[in-house]
């Protein structure tokens, strides 16, 4: 008679093949697919009369993989439930739990951070019961997200129109967006003015040595400069005055290297280095911690797990790592003790921070088994990872102060003298400014310096930047709102309710999310305040350390939140959304067709909803004819919400292009050319055809450089 199989039960099915492969036929892997129980989604779900009692009903759709679970279950010898090692992972087990009728107490549960042999096989010799303080923490989250979710949403549909909906943390994001944009509204701009010379500076063997410098006092006063009048005086004092060296500070600049990544670093440098959203990177990323295959390994987890706040690594990994950096980069590249890293206070230390599973998995080795997506974020995860573990850099410095006539001026410049970390990774910025390096120029104190030319150059002071996704999960994370498994689906959110637009990767709060934030700041001001969403946070981390019973949580909420409800449903008045017309005819009724938001952007809609359900996508044509049929080009919009060039004639012309085609034509090849835009601001043509691929700057003045 056939031995009894052990039953083991994950979330995903990517997940189940690559354990499935691990560990042979005396197991069976079962994949629940996510949750397979959660509240009705036709009632509130949470009994407020009865302590808040939380009613669960299986899921539509999951029956049938319960029945297949079930049947498994009753000819299973022992049963390991190995969903995710997180709140929301042990809150299915637990549901599973109860559907299978297993003592939640026994040791039934395993988990594990990375998704390989040798961590499966110890996590199942280590079983433990479920812990049911992260379940009781992940009930209450759910519990505040229904009621504010289901009590606020209804009021928004009745008031303003349906299809709308209030969160716990979406409200609280929607409401940093749109502050953001009325302190850009808001700022007035400062005039300043920099003066700034080129000099010369003779040396004894005859050379020369040119640098710049910095206007910094007049009369041993902070050179203040507001307008062209006190530019230009600065100016002629600057070309009149006689300079020379009067001091000299050398020193040496560390920049060390920065901590493995978090779900939230790992997403915002993702959005600046890949340009890849939030939820493309999370998508990218599950594939490669639940198991990808490659070549000569099989199936393999290549990431540990994806969502942590921690900036640990195991003394495993510590170890490998260390091994790793001197083989294949030198002993100079290593420092003598391991470099540690401080996380954030409000951190939960469960998990290892993202890394590679195994250091000798270099990212070429595993490039012929990945998608191009899969390899571009395994290699920034890779070479964070081991960066992290380097010697920092080390940069020469260089300050020198020259002065003459009242005036004083600075030059300051820096050389990388070794390279350390930044050989193999350096962080990202949003705004990737990063000063350029100089070589230094010797100087010493008392040599005369000549000034050749000096220029004035007008700057005003600059309002808060848009959020970017990426600086946007910064700054929910500093403040303490939400979780790393909530970030990129709260963003996704507010972008497909229409309350934020999404243009050159800047977040635009649209007129709706501006109407809904003001009403949800006045008649729910807690719900949308900062510090009591992150208060909240604080309450379920308290739960799940065992500290705070979970009911109690939603004791202290919900009186005062009924309150706020009663005042909202008594004061907020009906709101008619007024839709922008255009001038575009409906071509089926003959309508005045309007302007409306929708998942994608903004489109053109016929009024006479729902008897006429025309609608059409707002065209924007670019100043460049098709290069195929002279035809004019149209500037689309992809499913994955990215921008291409395409003809008005399609489909009977099928040209197509993700880069601008613009008028002008390769002097080399006559083949067209397109826009290119760097981060730094710099602007060329490059030519289309990829034998040839010329190009040409192009300045603000509208000339051109050939390159």
């Amino acid at each position: 008679m056939a031995t009894a199989s052990k039953l083991i039960i994950v979330e995903s099915p990517a997940k189940a093949r690559t354990i499935s492969k691990f560990l042979g036929r005396s197991y069976k892997v079962e994949a629940s697919q996510g949750h397979v129980r959660d509240m009705p989604k036709s009632q509130l779900g949470v009994d407020t009369e009865k302590d808040f009692a939380i009613k669960y009903i299986t899921i539509h759709g999951r029956g049938k993989i319960l029945a297949k679970i079930r049947k498994e279950a009753k000819n299973a010898s022992r049963i390991y439930l190995a969903t995710d090692p997180d709140r929301e992972g042990e809150a299915i087990s637990w549901h599973l739990a109860q559907t299978l009728d297993i003592d939640v107490n026994s040791p039934c549960r395993i988990e594990f951070h990375e998704v390989t042999q040798k961590a499966v096989e110890n996590a199942i010799k280590n079983p433990r019961p479920i812990n049911m303080d992260k379940v009781d923490a992940q009930q209450a989250r759910r519990a505040l997200d229904r009621l504010i979710g289901y009590k606020i949403s209804p009021l928004l549909w009745a008031k303003v129109k349906k299809g709308l909906s209030a969160g716990r943390v979406q409200s609280v994001a929607t409401r940093l967006v749109v502050d953001r944009e009325q302190d850009i509204e808001d700022f007035i701009p400062e005039e300043y003015w920099d003066v700034t010379a080129n000099a010369l500076l003779p040396s004894a063997r005859g050379r020369k040595t040119t640098f710049t410098l910095r206007l910094t006092t007049l009369d041993g006063q902070k050179a203040e400069l507001h307008n062209a009048d006190e530019a230009e005086e600065a100016r002629k004092r600057v070309e009149s005055a006689s300079f020379a060296v009067y001091s000299l500070k050398s020193g040496e600049r560390r920049k060390l290297p920065a901590p493995p990544f978090t779900t939230s670093s790992l997403q915002q440098e993702a959005s600046r280095k890949l340009n890849f959203t939030t939820q493309k990177t999370m998508q990218v990323v599950q594939q490669l911690y639940e198991g990808v295959d490659l070549e000569n390994e099989g199936t393999v987890g290549i990431v540990t797990y994806i969502r942590t706040d921690s900036v640990r690594i195991s003394d495993e990994a510590l170890q490998a790592v260390r091994a790793y950096i001197p083989a294949h980069f030198g002993p100079e590249y290593l420092p003598e003790t391991p470099n540690e890293f401080k996380g954030r206070s409000n951190a939960q230390d469960a998990h290892e921070a993202i890394r590679p599973t195994d250091i000798a998995r270099t990212p070429d080795d595993v490039k012929s088994s990945l998608t191009k997506e899969q390899y571009q974020l395994y290699r920034l995860i890779y070479h964070r990872f081991l960066a992290s573990q380097m010697k920092p850099a080390l940069y020469d410095t260089l300050g020198m102060d020259v002065a003459g006539d009242g005036v004083g001026m600075r030059f300051y410049g820096e050389h990388k003298r070794f390279a350390g970390f930044t050989s193999i990774y350096e962080e990202g910025t949003d705004d990737e400014k990063e000063a350029a390096e100089s070589t230094l120029p010797q100087f010493e104190e008392g040599a005369p310096v000549r000034i050749e030319s000096v220029e004035c150059a007008q700057h005003f002071t600059q309002p808060p930047s848009r959020y970017t996704e990426a600086s946007l999960v910064r700054t929910l994370e500093e403040k303490g709102i939400g979780r790393p498994s909530t970030y990129a689906p709260t963003i996704t959110t507010i972008l497909a309710r229409g309350y934020v637009m999404r243009e050159n990767k800047r977040l635009f709060p649209t007129e709706l999310g501006k109407m809904i934030n003001a009403m949800m700041t006045q008649y729910f001001g807690p719900i949308v305040d900062t510090e009591f969403t992150a208060g909240l946070e604080e309450q379920l981390d308290e739960v799940e350390a065992g500290d705070v019973d979970w009911h109690q949580v939603l004791r202290d909420f919900y009186p005062p939140f009924v309150e706020m409800l009663e005042g909202a449903e008594n004061a907020i008045e009906k709101v008619e959304i007024k839709d922008e017309p255009s001038d575009v005819i409906c071509d089926k009724c003959g309508a005045r067709m309007v302007y409306r938001v929708g998942r994608y952007g903004k489109f053109l809609a016929c009024p006479n909803f729902p008897e006429c359900r025309n609608t059409k996508p707002i065209l924007t044509y670019i100043d460049a004819p098709c290069p195929k049929c002279g035809g004019r080009l149209l500037e689309k919009t992809s499913r994955k919400n990215r921008k291409f060039y395409g003809c008005e004639h399609y489909p009977e012309c099928d040209f197509v292009s993700w880069e601008m085609p613009v008028r002008e034509k390769c002097e080399k090849c006559g083949s067209y050319m397109t826009l290119k835009r760097s981060r730094k601001g710099e602007t060329w043509y490059l030519c289309s055809n990829e034998t040839c691929r010329h190009r040409v700057a192009v300045h603000e003045d509208g000339a051109e450089d050939a390159e």
